[in-house]
């Protein structure tokens, strides 16, 4: 688990590599001050209320107590959660989850957004959104303590997510759309400024996705050993089927269509990594990997602006990776559970779409909210001017690149 959360903190410059390199140069450092920013505010309010609220004694399995586990100070002392593992470990490893969470909101908004009313959302979102959410998911009855009560669609439901497709992706993809949707562009196009920046970052998110899926099975076994195996070739899958179709529909095969192939496979994975064979996986990164080719170009027939394509991977990719645990999860996996095609029925199948459908519609109202007072009050964007000289240097004083030519 030490190592699971190093893993996890170099997804963090796996981020900020991956959007930095997709938005234009003038906002490039912007970009992934956006996704530092994220996992600073975050991770205080982890420690402060966040853990309790996620993982203490539940109110009517919707929010976790906010004062069981506030400060964290009890949890400091020799006890043990899941596993035997202390729950100061387990608490750092989940606060990394919620940061990363929110991180990934910010690619929607990329060339834009105030970064003060970014910062704002950040705090706020990860308050009224995540922390319910993954509680919601992630909190199962007796997981800290012997006697609590978790959320509903873990034990209630009894949804499958092994490490995040609602709670993470679908619930940040959501997020997404509505802040995409409050903070309109200027009608500019942009291009990535750095491919090879990019698809660093999608290298570094790849290693770390292994620590996000395999460290939440909690423990060095033959579980994690199967989530690693599913969440490797799931992600091949997903490549393979983005560059297929891109090259169909275009003519090309492209670099960030590689990145953004990955990503989508790792996404679609994560909530199934745990219930679907190898074979299955190849399934779910293949079709998630087709499915959102096509899910990015949504926006523009919608005529929102999600910059970075959050919606397109994030949101869509978490939908269909969720709802095919429920065709292909098979009862000789960790999770035991057998879908449509082992000859489970649609009982997994309905508790999905269930899940998947609560927690989009719940991130999606909060978050328009969010934006909407934040737009009325302090403003969400940027001017067109500052717009077009560019973030970094107007608000930074920090250009990407300093260029000087005798």
């Amino acid at each position: 688990m030490l190592c699971c959360i190093i893993g996890l903190t170099l997804m963090i410059p796996g981020l900020a590599l991956f959007y930095g390199g997709m938005v234009s140069v003038k906002s490039s450092t912007n970009m992934m001050m956006m996704t530092f920013g994220a996992v600073a505010v975050v991770g205080l309010l982890w420690v402060l209320f966040g853990f309790s609220m996620v993982f203490g004694t539940s109110y009517g399995g919707f929010i976790g107590s906010f004062t069981e586990f506030a400060g964290m100070t009890n949890l400091l002392e020799p006890m043990t959660t899941v596993k035997g593992l202390p729950v100061s470990l387990f608490s750092i490893f989940q606060a990394l989850f919620a940061a990363i969470t929110v991180a990934l909101i910010s690619g929607a908004v990329a060339d834009r957004m105030k970064f003060g009313a970014w910062m704002v959302f950040a705090a706020v979102w990860a308050i009224l959104v995540y922390f319910p959410v993954a509680h919601w998911v992630f909190a199962f009855d007796g997981v800290v303590t012997e006697n609590s009560v978790g959320g509903w669609i873990a034990n209630k439901l009894h949804a499958i997510d092994f490490a995040g497709g609602t709670a993470v992706h679908i619930n940040a993809g959501a997020a997404a759309l509505a802040v995409a949707i409050k903070s309109a562009m200027f009608g500019q196009l942009r291009k990535p400024h750095n491919v090879p920046l990019t698809l660093l970052g999608a290298g570094l998110l790849w290693a770390g996705w292994y620590a996000f899926n395999g460290g939440s099975a909690l423990a060095a076994g033959n579980s994690a050993a199967i989530v690693m195996v599913t969440t490797f070739v799931a992600t091949c899958a997903a490549v393979l089927a983005w560059l297929a179709v891109e090259k169909v529909k275009t003519g090309h095969v492209t670099g960030v269509g590689a990145a953004s192939g990955a990503i989508t496979g790792l996404v679609a994975i994560t909530p199934a990594c745990g219930a679907v064979t190898p074979v299955g996986a190849i399934f779910v990164g293949g079709i998630a990997g087709a499915v959102c080719v096509y899910a990015v170009g949504l926006k523009e027939k919608f005529g929102y602006d999600d910059s970075l394509d959050v919606v397109g991977v994030h949101l869509v990719g978490g939908v269909v990776g969720t709802l095919l645990i429920g065709f292909f999860a098979s009862e000789g996996m960790p999770n035991a559970v057998s879908g449509l095609f082992y000859g489970g029925g649609f009982d997994q199948l309905w508790r999905q779409a269930v899940a998947a459908g609560a927690v989009m519609i719940y991130s999606f109202v909060v978050a328009y909210a969010i934006a909407y007072v934040l737009k009325k009050t302090m403003g969400i964007r940027i001017s067109p001017e500052d717009e077009e000289q560019g973030i970094d240097t107007k608000f930074h004083r920090d250009s990407a690149y300093e260029l000087e030519f005798a």
